[in-house]
Order: structure tokens, then sequence, then C-alpha cells
């Protein structure tokens, strides 16, 4: 996720510096700081720098693919209803066109 939507999350729009700042100076080693990226989906740590190669390796660590500090992310669903119960049945389906659950 990137910072402008971790602050949009949070109920502070348009926030995404004072995110990146709250993450910068945090003490917390159980924050997962690693997740939140660039809007772009690059790590926004200094390229080659012991935090990018550390949020590289963490964000690795869970499965995640980085390509030279950048995370190739899914693209959003078009459909909501299809991004939460998956893909529709026809209407001749076995559920009569109902999203499968």
């Amino acid at each position: 996720m990137g910072y402008g939507a971790v602050a949009a999350k949070a109920g502070l729009p348009g926030r995404a510096r004072l995110v990146a700042r709250m993450l910068a100076g945090n003490a917390d080693p159980a924050l997962p700081w690693h997740r939140v990226l660039r809007a772009d989906g690059r790590v926004a740590l200094p390229e080659g720098s012991a935090g990018w190669h550390e949020q590289c390796r963490r964000l690795r660590a869970e499965g995640v693919e980085v390509d030279r500090g950048r995370v190739r992310r899914p693209a959003p669903a078009a459909d909501l209803d299809a991004e939460i119960w998956g893909p529709v049945d026809g209407p001749g389906g076995p559920r009569g066109g109902r999203p499968r659950r």
C-alpha cells in the first residue's frame, strides 16, 4: 500500500508525508513499515542504502516479488463483486448467475 493510501485509511487523506515521517520515527520493531511503498510501487528509501536492502529483503521474505526496488502490484479488479466473491457463474451455471462464495 502506498503512503497516501495509508493516510486515507487512517482518515487523513492527503497526508502521505505525515505517514512517512511517522514511519521514519518509529521505534516499534513489530510495525510492518516495510509494507508501505511509494504510490508507483517503489521502495521510498535511497536505492542501495541499508534501509532499501532491508525493505526489499523483508518484502521478499513475505513472498512479495521485488524487482530492482519495485513491487509489481496486481491491477485492481474492475468489478468489486468479482474482487470479493470471485467469478460469477453464467445464467445457466450451477448457481444461476450468483457469485461464488
